[in-house]
This record gives C-alpha cells, sequence and structure tokens, in this order.
C-alpha cells in the first residue's frame, strides 16, 4: 500500500502517488482505443492499492471524465468516502472544444455546482483553478473559491500553472494548499522559483505528466507515428531532432532502470518521490497494468549519487524543444 503525504499545511492528506484520470477520454490513443470498463477497473484497482488522490477536471472531454469517475466510485462499494477527488474550472467551451478562459466569480460557482452533478457528490476535495484568467484579478477568483469552502462544497483549494505573483496573491486571500504543474526529471522549470516559493507559503506541488507525457517510460515513437487527436502528435519534444536528442537524453532512466531492476517510468517516478514530502505525483494511465507499474515506483530506492546523475542527465540544456505548442504555452501564466 502506498503512504501518504500532506499538501499544504489545512490539512489535505493525499496518497503519494495519485492518478491522473484524462487520458481516460481524451488526449493520448484514439477514441476506438478507449475501454470504459478497463477505465473503472483501473480506478477500482488504484483504490485497493491505496492510490486514492484521483485527478480530474470539467475540461476533460469535456465533462466526460467526471461522469466517468462517478460511475466507477458508484460501483466500489464506500468508494466516494475512500478518495480524495480533485478536479478544476475555468475554461468556456464551444461546440465540443475549449473556446478560451473564464474564471468570473459567476462562472466559478456555476462550473462547481456543474461539477458537483457530474461527479455525483456533494463535496469536491481539491478544487483547482485550471488556467490563470489574465482578465478577472486572481483575489476575485480565490474569493469565489473561498465562499464555496465556507458552504462546505469544497474542502481544499488548488491552482494549476500558475506564476509567483499569482500564487502569492492567491494565497493572501485564502490558503493555498496545492499548485498542480508540469515537473519531472523532463522538464524542470519549477526548481528556480516555483518550488523555493511553494515551500516559503507551505503549499504542496502535484506533478502532472510526470512520465514526461509518456517519453521517459521508453516507448515512445516520433510524432508523426501518433494518430491524429493525440497530444503527442503535436508535441515539439516528439518532432524531428527534438526527438533524436531526447531519446538520447532519456538514455540515463533507462540505464538505471536496468541496473536496478525496475522499469524506467518508476526509475522516473521515484526521483520526484525523492525530491521532498511535499510533492504528490499523479501519473495518467487507463489501464491497469501500467497503473501497478507505478505504484510500485514508491518501494524503489534512489541514493543520493542516483539522484545528482539523473538531475545531471536530463538537466534543461539536455532536453530539446519546448514542453508546449505556442498555443499552450500562451496559457501558462510565467
Amino acid at each position: 500500500m502506498l503512504t501518504t503525504r500532506t499538501l499544504g499545511t489545512q490539512g489535505l492528506t493525499v496518497s503519494a502517488l495519485g492518478l491522473g484520470l484524462m487520458g481516460m477520454s481524451q488526449a493520448y490513443g484514439t477514441a476506438d482505443e478507449r475501454d470504459e470498463r478497463e477505465s473503472i477497473a483501473t480506478i477500482h484497482r488504484a483504490v485497493e492499492l491505496g492510490c486514492t488522490f484521483l485527478d480530474t477536471a470539467e475540461a476533460y472531454g469535456p465533462y466526460e471524465n467526471e461522469e466517468l469517475l462517478a460511475r466507477a466510485l458508484k460501483e466500489l462499494k464506500g468508494g466516494r468516502d475512500r478518495v480524495v477527488i480533485a478536479t478544476k474550472f475555468g475554461f468556456k467551451f464551444e461546440n465540443g472544444g475549449i473556446a478560451g478562459v473564464d474564471s468570473r466569480p459567476e462562472h466559478v460557482r456555476e462550473a462547481v455546482e456543474g461539477s458537483l452533478r457530474r461527479l455525483a457528490t456533494d463535496r469536491i476535495d481539491l478544487l483547482y483553478q485550471h488556467r490563470v484568467d489574465p482578465a478577472v484579478p486572481i483575489e476575485d477568483v480565490v474569493g469565489a473559491m473561498a465562499d464555496l469552502v465556507r458552504e462546505g462544497k469544497v474542502r481544499f483549494l488548488g491552482l494549476s500553472e500558475a506564476g509567483e505573483q499569482t500564487i502569492r496573491r492567491a494565497h493572501a486571500v485564502h490558503p493555498i494548499s496545492a499548485l498542480q504543474s508540469e515537473y519531472s526529471l523532463w522538464e524542470r522549470n519549477l526548481e528556480a522559483s516555483i518550488i523555493p516559493l511553494l515551500r516559503e507559503l507551505g503549499i504542496g506541488l502535484v506533478p502532472f505528466a510526470p512520465l514526461g507525457r509518456g517519453f521517459l517510460t521508453g516507448a515512445v515513437k516520433r510524432a508523426e507515428e501518433y494518430p491524429e487527436g493525440d497530444f503527442r502528435r503535436g508535441d515539439p519534444r516528439y518532432q524531428g531532432e527534438n526527438f533524436d536528442a531526447n531519446v538520447r537524453a532519456a538514455a540515463a532512466v533507462r540505464e538505471m532502470a536496468a541496473r536496478k531492476g525496475a522499469a524506467p517510468g518508476q526509475i522516473a517516478l521515484a526521483w520526484l518521490l525523492h525530491k521532498g514530502p511535499d510533492i504528490a505525483p499523479i501519473p495518467g494511465t487507463k489501464r491497469r497494468r501500467y497503473l501497478e507499474e507505478n505504484v510500485a515506483a514508491a518501494d524503489v530506492r534512489l541514493m543520493g549519487e542516483e539522484m545528482a546523475g539523473l538531475d545531471a542527465a536530463l538537466a534543461p540544456e539536455n532536453v530539446s524543444g519546448p514542453r508546449y505548442n505556442e498555443r499552450q504555452q500562451a496559457m501558462v501564466d510565467r
């Protein structure tokens, strides 16, 4: 069974590794490859293994992912009370897709009421603003979120991909328990200023894409080999010369995995878990066999020199290409 970790100083306790549910509804693979029964079985297996920190969002689908989680928990005895549900608001939708950001206070409430209905629950354990809305002061956004905490509809608050000033201003309005952002051996942009700030303020970190969107597992193909609609087809790090350089950089993970009798992805997750007790990664998968492999990463021990070797091998200068295309990067608050 996984141990637990505390995020923030307000009492939010989660499993050391969580489960990102996004890929069960979008982004990776094609719609034909998705299997709801296997996705639900994966959620059930996660809870059995103590991986009870479940991450979803209204944007995943849109809406479908929250509904999927509700169906999974309905089939699991005592399911809702056995898990910590994190979800997110902050987008507006048109024609079945994202059409921009919207964190107006009235929309925050509307979005949360929708999530509560889809999740078939009376409370959200961790509510994130999915992306910072430059048109709405963060003080107004967090004020609306705090009202939902006082009403008992939300327990703890979080931000996603927020920058330093946004985090400070938000935390001054109501305590923020967690920042969700991309962080892994593959993507180290938080190390210079964001992680020190989180520790100064007592905010936990929830890394998404902790396996480098699959690259750190070693089971990767070039961008053009993925089907239309798969996120990796448009990922700059999977393309052309970037791909070749990144395969070389990630060799250090594969080599250490071979020496330790582990899977490459387990090394990547173990590296994150060794970075501090205030970090709870949420690797995503839609299949039980990968879930079980990920959870076993909690048993992988890395020595100081092994951590340092990985740090050096995948230092930012050795990873080629930006993590997002220009449109996606423009939505990141830093």
